[in-house]
């Protein structure tokens, strides 16, 4: 079901059918994102006419193209290499004209891969902000609300910067409810937010600002491109992949198999503990009384969880999610559950989730290790580990975030 819910989201299925008409002009393709290498290889398959561009891509995931420079830089934590790729950008679309048209391919971890900060902000600030940000247990539409305030490329800047060509921006989702603003930190669309609303949210989770930082904010000199700017007028955006089209690409897997599916949507958010202590008691009730649901059955979610980092261990929503699951489930027989990240990174880790079984618990504690204690150290990837039980799949070359399946067999 992971695989199918992957292979719905690979670029080569579903952005061929949103490529824009010839230009009279030029084709400048730009991007970034962990699916944007692969995004541009498909572009540069399907586009016999000339064409150049710059994508800059996460270490890892780049891939071969022809026409099309592939960049590579860090992710979650900004570094030079992604500084560098930014700047390029702007300068490649700079002095177009009305004929040219510019394809912007963005997927998600995109805001890390173009960390340009206004002038003034050094880059060691903005990792800085990116790393208290990550720990602080933000949602990824708060944390992008700060990164767009503090960025010369984010917040609609990067379209702005093409004015007056025609922009067309393809983008294949990670983030819940699939808002283009949040995508990326929305490069090339208009940005409804403002800073008073970034300082808003480093206030509420306690994040303290560099000094440089808090001035942007405080003076207003953060604010990003807003609704109705005239130099965003020639530019649309396009959602190629979407989280619900992966988890119904699964769901369509799993009927066929002949299980019944309930997609609980692809928009939950919270903290991952808590999520995996109220998913616990619904499962529950599933497995004991059949209801809501009957038996057997599987139930689907998608969104992303946070992970407010308090011990120890190397985080990573999805092992946490189902690790809480397992503490709160305590072995109850019937049930199997998966959660990884579509992308195959689950945190800051090269690992894309991991499986829970009915005797998890019980495997752990014959090798001393202490379920709860591991949860109560943010150290779920060392947990499964431990067990095997990790998902590595390496690069997969798209991001439609987070997938979650729980399996409750039949009673009995």
């Amino acid at each position: 079901m992971f695989a199918a819910a992957v292979a719905a989201a690979q670029p080569a299925r579903c952005l061929p059918p949103f490529l824009p008409p010839p230009p009279r002009g030029r084709l400048v393709v730009i991007g970034a994102g962990k699916a944007s290498a692969e995004m541009a290889r498909v572009v540069e398959g399907h586009w016999a006419r000339p064409l150049s561009g710059l994508v800059v891509t996460r270490y890892g995931y780049e891939v071969s193209c022809q026409r099309i420079e592939i960049a590579t830089a860090a992710h979650p934590v900004p570094d030079e290499n992604g500084l560098n790729a930014a700047r390029r950008m702007l300068e490649l679309v700079g002095g177009l004209t009305a004929d040219d048209t510019v394809l912007c391919l963005i997927s998600g971890g995109g805001s890390a891969l173009l960390p340009l900060p206004l002038e003034g902000l050094p880059l060691a600030d903005k990792q800085a902000i990116n790393r208290a940000l990550l720990a602080s247990g933000a949602t990824i539409s708060e944390m992008n609300c700060v990164r767009r305030h503090l960025s010369a490329i984010k917040g609609g800047r990067l379209a702005a910067a093409c004015y007056p060509a025609r922009v067309v921006t393809l983008l294949i989702s990670d983030v819940p409810g699939d808002h283009p603003v949040d995508i990326a930190s929305g490069p090339t669309v208009a940005d409804p937010t403002s800073c008073a609303d970034a300082l808003a949210i480093v206030e509420r989770y306690g994040v303290v600002l560099p000094a440089a930082a808090r001035r942007l904010l405080e003076s207003g000199e953060g604010e990003s491109v807003k609704p109705g700017d005239p130099r965003l007028a020639n530019s649309s955006c396009h959602l190629i992949a979407t989280p619900a089209l992966a988890l119904e690409a699964a769901a369509k897997l799993a009927r066929e198999a002949g299980f019944a599916v309930f997609n609980l949507g692809d928009s939950l958010e919270g903290e991952a503990r808590d999520m995996g202590k109220v998913m616990a008691g619904i499962v529950r009730n599933v497995a004991l009384n059949q209801q809501p649901f009957p038996l057997p059955c599987i139930l689907l979610s998608g969104g992303e969880a946070t992970v407010t980092v308090r011990g120890d261990g190397r985080g990573g929503r999805n092992v946490e999610f189902l690790l809480s699951l397992g503490v709160a489930l305590d072995g109850l027989a019937g049930v199997w559950a998966m959660a990884g990240d579509t992308d195959g990174v689950d945190g800051q880790e090269e690992i894309a989730g991991a499986v829970l079984t009915p005797d998890s618990l019980q495997r752990a504690w014959a090798r001393g290790i202490r379920p709860r204690a591991a949860l109560d150290a943010n150290d779920a990837h060392g947990f499964f580990g431990a067990l095997g039980d990790s998902v590595i799949t390496g690069p997969t070359l798209t991001n439609v975030n987070d997938f979650r399946a729980i399996l409750i067999g039949a009673a009995g």
